[in-house]
């Protein structure tokens, strides 16, 4: 996955568990959970079960995904003014729509639209709202230092003097309370935002931590759904109903492994009412505007089918696939097999002859077994077939 699909499926997830999103940008996420993705990704067992035993109020977590760190980096550092990312309209900054939200527990769909629907500014409307919102730094010691000689006075160098002596130690205990939360909290890769938050980052690349966990959320969530096709507008009748199918989709990972390995994935969909079985169920359904709720003015067709023999009739039609199939692979690999068993045989049974007692004996033999069934696994040729996923669909019409 490149860095665009990686920034797709993490804003796809964000939206599919209602996370409000405080800001965003092409390369990166500025989000406060929703209760459901936090149970799901943030680790925190304990926490919950504090919410659940009390009813309290959930404070979610704020998280900063990076879906593309060299352009988001670059952008902090100014070097692509055109790209500069600025807060979502109505948020009012990420760390009071943080707080706003932790406040009141739940996530604000209609904020979350709003969020979703951010804009790029041109970089000159982007560096008049940096410039309007950031305050001019103050120098003292600047000021101090380009003040004649002659109005300077004892008392005003004793003064500035003061004055650098408290902003030391102001610096100071600000890196002492740091270094109290670090201790406390562990190493947290992530910024301060404007209101002083501690916001985690997250690199999300294809093989990070984190996106690892969005792709086992999104697997175990989704790994069963039941949806309805949405009529087209105008197509029914207010006073007539719809007759709609139930289809028990399945797609199938066939894996076919030797030495070497080659991945196949099957989409089957079979009619619940007639029996009728299809191959590429998933294409037909993408094609399909689907929904969860049951849209008005139509009904479902009786099922002559159970789940059980649907799931058959598919299982049959795999097989009869399969069977088609050339498998000249598993023969080569039957070879490669018989070849690494005689070189580990050549190798252990003159030492199993030769051995000085029973116990070393014994120890190579178990030794030269452990080997040969290592080898078989490696080398065996074996077809496997497992279900990623599936779902009832109920599709217009009866098949």
């Amino acid at each position: 996955m490149n860095e665009k699909q990686v920034h797709k499926f993490v804003q796809r997830y964000l939206e599919a568990t209602q996370c409000q999103v405080l800001e965003k940008s092409p390369c990166h996420f500025t989000v406060k959970l929703s209760p459901d993705a936090d149970r799901e990704l943030t680790n925190r067992p304990y926490y919950w079960s504090f919410v659940d035993r009390t009813n309290a109020a959930p404070e979610t977590m704020t998280y900063l995904l990076v879906t593309d760190r060299e352009k988001y980096d670059a952008g902090q550092a100014g070097t692509l003014p055109a790209q500069q990312r600025v807060p979502l309209p109505g948020s009012g900054g990420a760390g009071a729509a943080g707080n706003a939200a932790g406040a009141a527990g739940s996530t604000d769909a209609a904020a979350f639209n709003g969020a979703a629907s951010s804009v790029w500014p041109d970089a000159d409307i982007a560096s008049a709202a940096a410039s309007a919102s950031a305050p001019a730094p103050v120098n003292t010691a600047g000021a101090a230092s380009a003040a004649p000689a002659s109005s300077a006075s004892g008392a005003d160098a004793e003064g500035a003097n003061s004055s650098g002596g408290a902003a030391t130690a102001g610096t100071s205990q600000a890196a002492a309370a740091d270094a109290a939360l670090g201790r406390s909290l562990g190493f947290v890769h992530g910024s301060l935002n404007q209101t002083g938050l501690r916001i985690p980052r997250e690199e999300m690349y294809f093989g990070s931590r984190k996106l690892d966990q969005l792709f086992g959320a999104a697997k175990s969530k989704g790994s069963y759904v039941f949806l309805f096709q949405e009529p087209e507008r105008g197509a029914a009748s207010p006073y007539s109903s719809t007759p709609y199918t139930a289809w028990l989709g399945i797609n199938m990972r066939v894996e076919f492994a030797c030495d070497r390995k080659r991945e196949e994935i099957h989409s089957f969909g079979i009619s619940l009412a007639t029996g009728h079985c299809t191959e590429q169920f998933h294409d037909r359904a993408s094609r399909l505007r689907l929904t969860p709720r049951l849209p008005a003015n139509i009904h479902l067709a009786k099922n002559g089918l159970s789940f059980n023999k649907a799931l058959s009739i598919m299982e049959q039609a795999l097989e009869r696939k399969l069977k088609s199939y050339d498998y000249e692979w598993a023969g080569a690999a039957t070879e490669r097999l018989e070849e690494e068993l005689e070189r580990i045989r050549l190798y252990y049974e003159p030492l199993i002859e030769h051995a000085a007692d029973d116990e070393l004996k014994q120890s190579v033999r178990v030794q030269y077994e452990q080997r040969q069934a290592e080898i078989r696994w490696q080398y065996e040729p074996r077809v496997t077939a497992s279900a990623i996923n599936c779902g009832i669909f109920h599709l217009e019409g009866i098949e």
